[in-house]
Parts: structure tokens; C-alpha cells; sequence
């Protein structure tokens, strides 16, 4: 605690005492005198002796004072010595433990010497125990190589008898080997002849062999050309439509004053190609995009292949062929091609080949052979006879949609009316459609409508 505080509270508790302290009472009461006129010069008041007490008291409380200070400096005094103490005690401790340190490490060096001279006493004793088994084994090796040497010389003995019947034995193989070369110089003689008389046949089986690959090249074209212009039977034509027909899906749906519009329509057809690409082949006006006086604006169309039993699949494309707009075709991938397993028809290479071609009605209602001829106002189209054609099958008459097969069995064309027909030789589109979820978009009445005019602007024998 610091002295000047220390002092401050001593007077004040002081001055308290002294103030509280009631003198009056403290002195016992003195019987009161007559009056004395004079007082002698020893004679001691009562405010005198309390200034006594009261300088008495401070000098008591001076001494206690000094008292104290000479406490608190012996305190500090002491206080300091032990801080020294205990600086020393802490720089001993730090000198113990770097010296524990060097002494562990200096433990654990010993260690590892000792360590290492262990391995080292033990290596040397397996080294030794090595030596010891090294040398067995060379003594022992050296038992063998002494026995095997004996037995050497008793081969190299045997050896050299052998030698002797050998020498013999060389001396009658010179002999005969000599006779053999004389038959080789003679047989080598007869080879050569053989080899000039083999290469002599073999040049004539060439030649025969060319002349036959000839004669069979020959042969194969003689026999595509015979299939080429031998014409199918109708009836086998028609069987073989039936067995490949694929059947096409159209669905389209709108908004209408009473209320949705959905239709569907299914007309069946065959996949044709034209050397590159796929197709399925319909009229337009057996599908729900048939040119009219007024066309709707459909807004969901989809169009589905499909094929017994339960295979089907998606088209992703509508063209409008620009050689006649009535002709639309599907595009079909090779994966569609071989799921659906139907024949592929080819495009006719040679359309009049023949005079005749076979016509199937109806995606297989009807078939019969038919005649048709050239319009040289019209390139692209035919005229088919249709009164040879009633005449023969009745009321069964062509119409359009109808497809067009060659006697060959080739794909000609398809019926626009039910007196043209379409001859296809490519697949070039005039308007694409792409059916979905939301084509309105695509206007398909506008589309229509242009439809329409181009078919309004052909020969009315060709509407």
C-alpha cells in the first residue's frame, strides 16, 4: 500500500477520535472554588492541557508512522530479494532442462551406437556361420567335380572306340553319297523337263480359266438382263405389296366453334427409295392435309408408323413433292426401315419398258395389270387405259392414290387422278411440314391454300 495513503487515513481516523471524543466527561468533577483573584505563574488551565494530550497523541501517532515506514521499506526490501531469488531459480531451471535435452540426445546417440555395434557383432557371427557353410559346400562341390572327372575319361575312352567305327562308317557314306549326286544330276534333269511341261498346262488352265470367267461374267449379265426384262406375275406383285404394307397414321387436332376438332385418317402404303434415302410413300388427299376450298390452321399434328404386331414410331418430316404436290412422302431412317421389316421398293429405272404395268388400289383393296401411254403435253405423267381396265376387272377402276408398279416389280409412279399418273424419279420436296405438339406456327392453312392454287393452275386433265 503506498505511505501517503496509509498516512491520510491515520489522521483522518484521528481527527475523528479527537472530534468524537467528549472531554468533559472524561475528567472527574473538581469541587468549584471561591473565586481567587490572582494565579501563580505554574498554574495550568483546562484549554491547556487538552493542547497537551492533543500534542502528546501526535506524537504517538508520528512514532507509529515512522514505525511503519520502516515495516514497509524492510517489506520491499524482501520483496526484491525474492524476485532476484526467483529470477535465479528460473534461469537455473532453464539451464537444467537444456542440459536434460543434450543429455537425452547425447542418451539416445549412445543408443543407436550401441545399436549398430549389436547389428554389427551379429553380422559378423552370421558372416562367420556363412563362411563355414560356404566352405562345406565348395568341399563338397569339389567331391563332385573329382567324381564327374572320372567319369570323363571313361567316356572320352568310349568316345574314341566310337571314333574308330565312325571313320569307317564316313568312309561308306562318301561312297554313297557320291552315287546319290550322280542320281540327283539325273533327276534334277528329269525336273526341269516336268517343270517346263507343268508351266505349259498351267498356261492352258489360265487360259481355260479366263475364258470360263468370261463366260460366267457373260453368263450373270445374260441373267440380270433376263430378270431384268422377264415381267413378275400381277398376282405375285400383289402378294408381295400385301406382305409388305406399312400402315401410316395422320392426327390432327384444332380449336372449333362447337367445341376441339381431331381427326385421324390411315391410309396404308410401302417404303420406296430412290438409291439414298427412305420413304413412305401416300396421296395427300388420303391423309388430313388435303387441299380445299377453305384449309383450317391445325395446331397439333402427328404422324405415326406402324406395323403388326405392336411396333411404332414417330415421322418427323412431311414433304410436298415438287414434281406434283398431291404426292407427299414420310422420310424413314434405317432404324424405322429395319424395325418395321418391310421390303424397300426401288424407283423404276426404265418406266416404259413395258406397255403394261401392274396397279394396286387402295393400299391393297385391289390389283390388275393396266396400259398406260405417254402424253407428250405432259412429261412427268402417263395416261393409264382405264377402258381396258374396266373392261377386264368390272367396276374396279383406277383412281387417285393408287400406286403404280412396273412388270419388273419396280415402283413407277402413283395415281394423281384416275386418269394420270405420276411418274417418280426423284424425291425433291416443293413445302416442308413438320408435324408436333404446336404447328400453328406454321400456318398450315396458308400452306394449304398454296397448295390449292398450284393444283388450280395445272391442265384440268391433270386437276
Amino acid at each position: 500500500m503506498n505511505k501517503t495513503l496509509l498516512l491520510i487515513i491515520c489522521d483522518f481516523l484521528l481527527l475523528n477520535l479527537l472530534a468524537l471524543t467528549r472531554w468533559e466527561k472524561a475528567e472527574p468533577a473538581r469541587p468549584t472554588q471561591a473565586p481567587v483573584p490572582e494565579l501563580g505563574a505554574n498554574a495550568v488551565t483546562k484549554d491547556q492541557d487538552l493542547v497537551e494530550t492533543m500534542r502528546q497523541s501526535l506524537a504517538d501517532e508520528q512514532s507509529r508512522r515512522d514505525q511503519l515506514a520502516e515495516k514497509l521499506t524492510a517489506t520491499d526490501a524482501t520483496l526484491a530479494a525474492r524476485e532476484k531469488t526467483l529470477a535465479a531459480e528460473q534461469a537455473e531451471k532453464a539451464r537444467l532442462a537444456t542440459s536434460l535435452s543434450e543429455t537425452q540426445r547425447t542418451a539416445a546417440d549412445l543408443g543407436k551406437r550401441v545399436a549398430v555395434v549389436t547389428q554389427e557383432a551379429t553380422l559378423t557371427k552370421e558372416q562367420l556361420a556363412q563362411l563355414q557353410r560356404d566352405l562345406a559346400e565348395q568341399r563338397a562341390l569339389a567331391e563332385r567335380e573329382k567324381q564327374r572327372a572320372g567319369e570323363l575319361e571313361r567316356k572320352n575312352a568310349d568316345a574314341q572306340k566310337q571314333i574308330g567305327t565312325l571313320t569307317l562308317a564316313v568312309v561308306v557314306g562318301e561312297q554313297e553319297k557320291k552315287d546319290l549326286r550322280e542320281r540327283a544330276e539325273g533327276l534334277k534333269v528329269q525336273v526341269e523337263t516336268e517343270r517346263q511341261e507343268r508351266a505349259k498346262v498351267q498356261e492352258t488352265a489360265t487360259q481355260l480359266a479366263q475364258g470360263v470367267g468370261q463366260l460366267a461374267e457373260k453368263s450373270g449379265e445374260l441373267t440380270r438382263e433376263i430378270r431384268d426384262n422377264r415381267p413378275i406375275n400381277a398376282n405375285v406383285l400383289f402378294n408381295d405389296f400385301l406382305a409388305n404394307r406399312v400402315t401410316t397414321t395422320f392426327t390432327a387436332s384444332r380449336k372449333g366453334l362447337l367445341g376441339p376438332v381431331n381427326k385421324t385418317s390411315e391410309p396404308r402404303t410401302v417404303l420406296v427409295t430412290e438409291g439414298r434415302q427412305i420413304f413412305a410413300l401416300v396421296h395427300v388427299a388420303d391423309t388430313l392435309l388435303a387441299p380445299a376450298e377453305s384449309n383450317p390452321n391445325w395446331e397439333k399434328l402427328a404422324v405415326e408408323f406402324s406395323r403388326p404386331p405392336n411396333y411404332r414410331s414417330a415421322a418427323g418430316t412431311v414433304h410436298f413433292l415438287a414434281a406434283d404436290p398431291r404426292v407427299l412422302v414420310l422420310p424413314v431412317d434405317a432404324l424405322q426401315a429395319a424395325s418395321l421389316g418391310a421390303k424397300v421398293y426401288p424407283l423404276a429405272a426404265d418406266a416404259f419398258k413395258f406397255p403394261e404395268a401392274v396397279l394396286i388400289s387402295g393400299g391393297g383393296k385391289g390389283y390388275g395389270e393396266v396400259g398406260f401411254k405417254l402424253d407428250a403435253s405432259q412429261p412427268g405423267f402417263v395416261r393409264v387405259d382405264n377402258r381396258l381396265f374396266k373392261r377386264l376387272f368390272g367396276d374396279f377402276a383406277p383412281s387417285r392414290g393408287d400406286l403404280v408398279f412396273s412388270k419388273t416389280g419396280e415402283l413407277l409412279g402413283m395415281m394423281v387422278n384416275s386418269d394420270y399418273c405420276a411418274v417418280l424419279k426423284d424425291f425433291t420436296p416443293m413445302r416442308t411440314l413438320r408435324p408436333g405438339g404446336d404447328v400453328a406456327a406454321q400456318q398450315t392453312g396458308a400452306l394449304l391454300d398454296a397448295l390449292n392454287a398450284r393444283l388450280g393452275a395445272l391442265p384440268l386433265k391433270l386437276q
